[in-house]
């Protein structure tokens, strides 16, 4: 009997390349690319190397200069003559197709961006049908501006017309410019079809929304891995996916609460990132459509992080381009049993960094700078769970009376 040996799959390794700019400097750049890391582990993938560069801005040509580029690719190099493979260079920005297109002539190695990496875990995450026919909406989106690369095999085919057609154009003229004509047709009717299938989504989705009754709607909002699902399972006693990954949630789940006399709904919805995509913002237009149409936004944020206030930032901005920064919110920093901090030396006179600050001063902190007193809280560990629904109980109860005031579920109805 023939036995079937099932060997390991070995996870491809990543070298992460990011700038360090007048607008971006060196402590911001590790974060980035830190964050990058993040991104590449989720999607699968081992970092082995990064290197960045002191520029004024990204090269047109290929992003970083020449000297570097050329130290990448003695990189790979070296790698490749000790047996250890280099399988993709991610970068830590959106490249054009003519940077893309450089690059791998010079490198001879997969070529990545932050916003492909994205969408590739995107594409990974979905499981509705929903979620995978917007991500193929980003996806085609994405390659339609880049298609041309994905052609220069053609390139020394010729192309054109007339006598001038270039050297071995003889009977090949066109062949290439034809061929990516139809390939980008192709994609915009794809694109099309997709764009009428989301359309059709999105018509169900109001009708769901319609049928759910005279219900306030609280969405759980926050950057990506800040511990919104987890906290959805445990004030919802849901079953949502919650892992330690970015993007563990695609699909919005929405569960109905009840707290005491008062039932609501309470929706977890995707996490925003940096440099989030344009083309995902606006094919979720569905998906985020929970978070326009929500009465109360319950921003989570991971107090742990280091960089958790820049996180904050690219929230609010998101849901500003969502017109949704004027709507009723709460701050919850969650994750407050994984704050850590070193107690800074008493002679030492500089200002103290964050990492100097311990949990009692940051929250000091934070209850003096926002009007409204956020919340402390472990949903991991379930600390402050109870405080959390008693808060969110009378902010939805203000709101309740507000937008449905003659509804009894508030009131004890007697015979």
């Amino acid at each position: 009997m023939k036995e079937f040996v099932i060997s390991e799959v070995k996870a491809e390794t990543a070298v992460l390349v990011g700038l360090i700019t007048q607008q971006q400097d060196e402590a911001k750049t590790k974060e980035y690319l830190d964050e990058l890391e993040f991104l590449a582990d989720t999607a699968g993938a081992v970092t082995v190397k990064r290197f960045t560069q002191k520029v004024q801005g990204p090269s047109q040509v290929t992003y970083v200069g020449k000297g570097k580029l050329e130290e990448i690719k003695q990189y790979i190099r070296d790698e490749e003559e000790n047996d250890r493979e280099v399988g993709m260079v991610i970068f830590d920005d959106e490249l054009s197709a003519k940077q893309i297109r450089n690059i791998e002539a010079e490198l001879k190695v997969k070529i990545l961006d932050r916003t492909s990496l994205i969408l590739d875990i995107f594409a990974m995450r979905a499981q509705t049908a929903e979620a995978k026919t917007q991500v193929e909406l980003a996806q085609y989106r994405y390659m339609l501006p880049r298609l041309q690369r994905l052609w220069t095999h053609l390139e020394r085919q010729g192309g054109g017309s007339g006598s001038g057609g270039g050297k071995g154009s003889v009977g090949l003229r066109g062949p290439g410019e034809t061929q990516l004509e139809m390939d980008q047709r192709i994609i915009r009717q794809r694109i099309s079809l997709l764009k009428e299938r989301l359309v059709e989504i999105d018509k169900q989705k109001t009708t769901q929304r319609k049928n759910r009754g005279r219900l306030i709607r609280v969405a759980l909002v926050g950057y990506t891995n800040v511990g919104k699902s987890t906290m959805m399972n445990l004030l919802a006693k849901s079953d949502v996916f919650a892992e330690n990954k970015l993007f563990a949630t695609l699909d919005t789940t929405v569960r109905k609460m009840v707290i005491d006399n008062l039932p609501f709904l309470l929706a977890d919805t995707v996490g925003f990132i940096r440099k989030l995509p344009t083309d995902l913002v606006d094919s979720f237009k569905s998906t985020l459509d929970e978070v326009r149409e929500a009465d109360l936004l319950v921003h989570v944020v991971d107090i742990s992080h280091p960089d958790f206030e820049e996180q904050i930032s690219v929230v609010e901005k998101t849901l500003a381009d969502l017109g949704c920064a004027e709507k009723p919110s709460m701050l919850v920093f969650n994750k407050i049993d994984a704050y850590t901090w070193t107690p800074q030396d008493e002679d030492d006179l500089t200002e103290p960094t964050r990492e100097n600050i311990s949990l009692d001063e940051l929250k000091r902190t934070w209850m003096a700078k926002i009007a409204t007193a956020p919340l402390f809280i472990s949903a991991k560990k379930k600390e402050n769970i109870d405080e959390l629904r008693d808060i969110l109980y009378k902010k939805v109860r203000e709101l309740h009376v507000q937008k449905y005031p003659y509804n009894d579920f508030l009131y004890t109805v007697e015979d």
